[in-house]
């Protein structure tokens, strides 16, 4: 055991984590010249296509260092805001942790938050300057900065380049120095932690742990603690590049279990893994996940609901950040209420439905929770706007803050700052990290950051800006529900929850924009905007007419009017049965109304 060591990376996004990982591999002869490519790790076609770590990935190297084999386990992980949870989990199975910020950019916000994540679970740290090739480095600044952050000695961080190969040596000396071994006790009983899971059509599924005490033998009987199921192990083994089957896996080795499991529910990540006859407690996993965002995801054809469900579950399996239950709406049938860790990850979520599983959805506006206390006291929990009590019944609502932290270059400070103020931000604290980098504390409403609010920051700070939150608790808003009609029908799918001093101004531009994406019907279609019984903002989309006076030419006006009032009659019939159809692209309209 003392020749193991478990370690993952942590960075900000596009710092060169994945990059460095495939040195890593490369100087270990983990992988031979013919399979390496580059961000090796990232399998999945969309982490290739948009350059992100989207999963955390496990895989072992040996290495021959002073005369000893030694085995390391490396995870790579994800370094955006909205992977954290992702990040989370793999810091639980580790000892270690490289800690990679990039030389010609500083540290940055989602450094810090999880470098953050690393020492709550008390993780050694190993401070490694990348990117040292780039002509913009600033070595000596970065690592005043590094100091500043963590209270390391100068000499401790370690120059790298993950291009150009150079400190991936000093890499591996410092994580078999430093890193602990990881503790546990081989003569126990087994207690393995499940940390991530996949989906196989021909295997099922597949669990990755990390084991904590004891042994794990290939055809043990097994019990997952959290759901009481019992299995046999039919193949325990390690991850190299491809899953290598072994006969036995053993205390501080990760690795990965086969038992024929079908269902995706009976796998529950943070599950500890103990044997039948000598059933032992479980392990604290990890924390339940929060989600910030919550949208609906319904079927095209609602023919294809047992097919999504289907779907989520399986996504659930290699993606456990994504919660979601059942609802319907009166516009759209039947679909699912699903919960996100943010923007990018809903969208993250949406492409994969589409390319994994073929399943084409549509996806509402997406909104936060909020709790309305009733005239009664009793607090409800709104996921949905429709879900919002009566006017009259209702006393106040709350709705969720958050604690945001940005970092920036100093001359972007000022359309910052009055981008969050009016985001409704109040800001706590402002501090010079250096004299050109300055980080921001803001209180804001969840729901303002919602929409546009990430895009927007990179728009306005030339992409310098990074950002990152965490929940604070709900505060008391004056929020009021607006309500989309058409034809006096109400839309709950476009209905959202909003400040009453931005609703005014939102429900026009929502009208307007609507006006424009619905196609023209034989009637005339009003669209408006309400608040409780009061109408805020309307917009009309003519009927398409046939010109039905034009066999009329000469003689009295009264037959042509006679006739017009006839059509009237018919287009007032027409619009008491007819019904719109509301396009996709209006949907997702409402997001980028700015």
């Amino acid at each position: 055991m003392k020749h193991i060591r478990n370690f993952c990376i942590i960075a900000h996004i596009d710092h060169g984590k994945s990059t460095l990982a495939d040195r890593l591999l490369e100087y270990t002869k983990t992988i031979t010249q013919r399979e390496a490519q580059a961000q090796l790790l990232d399998d999945m076609d969309l982490e290739r296509e948009r350059g992100i770590t989207i999963k955390s990935h496990a895989i072992q190297m040996n290495y021959l260092y002073g005369g000893q084999e030694y085995i390391l386990n490396l995870i790579d992980t994800p370094g955006h805001v909205d992977f954290s949870y992702e990040v989370s989990r793999s810091i639980a199975a580790c000892e270690g942790a490289l800690l990679i910020v990039d030389a010609s950019q500083g540290i940055q916000a989602q450094t810090i938050s999880n470098l953050y994540l690393a020492l709550e679970q008390d993780l050694h740290i190993i401070p490694i300057l990348n990117k040292m090739d780039l002509p913009g480095a600033m070595p000596e600044e970065v690592k005043d900065q590094i100091v500043d952050l963590i209270g390391c000695d100068r000499d401790e961080i370690i120059p790298a380049s993950g291009k150009t190969g150079l400190g991936i040596e000093a890499i591996l000396e410092a994580v078999i120095n430093r890193v602990p071994a990881p503790v546990g006790d081989p003569q126990a009983p087994l207690q393995a932690l499940i940390f991530d899971s996949v989906f196989n059509s021909f295997r099922g599924i597949i669990a990755y742990f990390k084991v904590v005490n004891g042994e794990i033998r290939k055809n043990d009987r097994v019990k997952f603690v959290a759901t009481g199921k019992e299995y046999i192990a039919d193949e325990v083994g390690i991850l190299k590049l491809t899953p290598q089957a072994k006969d036995v896996v053993k205390t501080g080795d990760v690795g990965y279990i086969i038992s024929g499991i079908k269902e995706a529910r009976e796998v529950k990540v943070g599950d500890t893994i103990v044997l039948k006859d000598k059933p032992v407690e479980g392990i604290q996993g990890f924390e339940e996940v929060k989600p910030m965002v919550f949208a609906g995801i319904y079927p095209v054809d609602t023919d294809e609901f047992e097919e999504l469900r289907e779907a989520m579950h399986k996504l659930q399996l290699n993606d456990a950040s994504l919660v979601f239950e059942p609802e319907s709406s009166a516009a759209l049938g039947f679909g699912f209420r699903c919960g996100f860790l943010g923007m990018l990850h809903m969208e993250i979520i949406q492409e994969r439905l589409e390319r994994e599983f073929d399943m084409t959805v549509i996806t509402t506006v997406p909104n936060v929770s909020y709790i309305a206390h009733s005239t009664k006291g009793d607090p409800i929990v709104v996921n949905n706007p429709s879900e919002l009590p009566d006017p009259s019944k209702l006393d106040f609502v709350e709705e969720p803050y958050i604690k945001a932290n940005i970092i920036t270059k100093a001359e972007f400070v000022g359309p910052v700052m009055s981008l969050c103020i009016q985001k409704r931000g109040v800001i706590v604290n402002q501090h010079y990290l250096t004299s050109d980098r300055v980080e921001l504390i803001f209180e804001m409403p969840m729901g303002e950051i919602v929409f546009d609010f990430y895009d927007r920051l990179k728009t306005i700070s030339k992409g310098y800006a990074s950002f990152d939150y965490h929940q604070i608790g709900y505060k008391q808003s004056d929020l009021v529900k607006l309500d989309i009609m058409l034809n006096g029908e109400h839309v709950d799918a476009l209905s959202s929850l909003i400040h009453r001093s931005n609703s005014y101004d939102f429900g026009k531009k929502i009208c307007e924009k609507l006006r424009e994406l619905i196609p023209r019907q034989q009637f005339e279609i009003a669209i408006q905007a309400s608040i409780g019984a009061k109408i805020i903002a309307r917009e009309n989309v003519r009927a398409l007419r046939k010109d039905v006076t034009a066999k009329c030419y000469g003689g009295d006006i009264s037959r042509k009017r006679k006739l017009l009032e006839k059509q009237k009659k018919g287009k007032k019939r027409m619009r008491q049965v007819g019904n719109v159809e509301i396009p996709q692209s209006a949907f997702m309209a409402v997001l980028k109304l700015d």
